[in-house]
């Protein structure tokens, strides 16, 4: 990678990188690249699967859930 390519994002605002940076992801992902889970990852995966297994009654929908982060989190 060019040293100059890095020294020119660095020079973008902060909201230009970040956005640069998800334009970045986004075609990595669209070429096929899932990358690995991490044990952690897998394990409260795991947790969650079998928490639902056991009472798949006991669950918040989207909008219920949106409706209580927004305002929380400066969304409206």
């Amino acid at each position: 990678m060019s040293a100059n390519l890095i020294e020119a994002a660095k020079t973008l605002s902060l909201p230009e990188r970040i956005e640069l940076l998800d334009a970045l992801w986004e075609s990595i992902v669209e070429e096929g690249y899932e990358p690995p889970l991490t044990h952690a990852q897998a394990d409260e995966l795991d947790r969650r699967f079998e928490a639902h297994r056991r009472n798949p009654d006991d669950v918040i929908d989207w909008e219920s859930m949106k409706a209580e982060f927004d305002p929380k989190h400066g969304r409206r």
